[in-house]
């Protein structure tokens, strides 16, 4: 439990099955209030959560009056229109009697491989958790033709977990962890308590099926626990039909722990530092000794720019000797660069016509 008591940001994702009865296709609100309590503790011990939630379907199709069964690709989108209102109201009501304030964000995996869409969806995601909210984020099901067929919330908990430089995923389930085999069937199954590494083996255990209500099985969970391992973040399957399953968690309830390979911030070092740059800045010797302080790079301190790069590219940044001082995520186009180098801050926007933002370079994007 150290991973969760050492922890400053944890993104929690919550399946159909547990938000919404299996029968009567209503919002289970009881469930929802003892997570709501969970959520609470956490905010007051000093934590970040965001909450990665499944049901915009399951409650838009009772609505709808949809029948049983698979729905057609139509018939979701509007079945998503529908649930997602009642989604967030439902997290408003369950968290605003605790002064917690929320947020919807939708998203599709699309917006974690584009680069300028990513560099988007984390920065609103920080901007909101500083302002002390708890997102609560769901696929944007009503667009994304690809997730709806074939997606599941369980990757795109891993994506906002990687994208928000999480440090826990739990991912609260029907199943209690990982088994050899698959529990329901197989009375030898036994149960794996700690992943360190996804190997073959560990991937061929996975099933292909989860519940009625949902998509993900195990197999996306152990997809899921892949990339939020390398994003350097632990994940938990936990069994999330329980009074306050986060409480039962910290308590010591079975689940299966999927260790990170280090921490968020080295990973995400990592993972710039091994791209190309398409570009290059020059600065001059008061922004040099910024960038070693661990300052971001300001348009003041730019005195050249190279190459034709866009936003979300990497550029190196240089000093006036050619030297390289660092590597990071630009946060204009090349022809911005030009235009408000040398320029304060305060300027950008009677140079560009909008505010945009302070930094070229914001420190968390960068390796020096």
């Amino acid at each position: 439990m150290a991973s969760l008591d050492t922890s400053k940001r944890i993104v929690i994702k919550i399946g159909s099955a547990l938000l919404v009865d299996t029968v009567t296709g209503e919002l289970r609100l009881d469930w929802l209030k003892g997570l709501a309590q969970d959520v609470d503790a956490l905010k007051k011990a000093g934590k970040d959560v965001l909450l990665v939630s499944s049901g915009s379907i399951a409650l838009g199709r009772r609505v709808l009056d949809l029948p049983e069964g698979l729905l057609t690709l139509e018939q979701s989108q509007a079945a998503a229109a529908v649930g997602q209102i009642r989604l967030a109201r439902a997290y408003e009501q369950v968290l605003t009697p605790l002064n917690i304030k929320t947020a919807q964000i939708l998203l599709t995996l699309e917006d974690s491989t584009d680069r300028r869409r990513y560099l988007n969806s984390r920065a609103t995601m920080t901007t909101l958790m500083g302002f002390d909210v708890v997102p609560i984020i769901n696929e944007n099901d009503t667009v994304a033709t690809d997730e709806i067929r074939f997606g599941d919330n369980d990757r795109l908990a891993a994506q906002v977990a990687a994208m928000a430089g999480a440090d826990v995923l739990i991912l609260l389930s029907d199943v209690d962890g990982l088994y050899t085999g698959n529990p329901r069937v197989d009375a030898d199954a036994i149960h794996i308590a700690l992943i360190d590494k996804i190997t073959p083996e560990i991937e061929a255990m996975a099933g292909g099926v989860g519940s009625a209500t949902s998509k993900g099985g195990m197999k996306t969970k152990v997809i899921a626990a892949k990339t939020a391992m390398q994003a350097g973040c632990a994940m938990a399957i936990m069994l999330g039909d329980v009074d306050r399953p986060i409480t039962a968690l910290m308590n010591g309830a079975r689940c299966s722990w999927f260790q990170a390979e280090g921490d968020p911030q080295a990973a995400r070092k990592l993972w710039i530092s091994a791209l190309k740059p398409k570009g290059t800045l020059i600065v001059d010797k008061g922004a040099a000794d910024a960038l070693r302080r661990g300052k971001s790079l300001l348009p003041a301190g730019v005195t050249n720019a190279k190459g034709g790069f866009m936003r979300g590219d990497i550029v190196s940044i240089c000093d006036t000797e050619g030297t390289e001082l660092a590597k990071g995520l630009v946060n204009y186009d090349a022809d911005e660069v030009a235009a408000i180098s040398g320029h304060k801050t305060a300027k950008i926007k009677e140079i560009l016509g909008y505010p945009g933002r302070a930094s070229l370079v914001h420190r968390d994007n960068m390796v020096v």
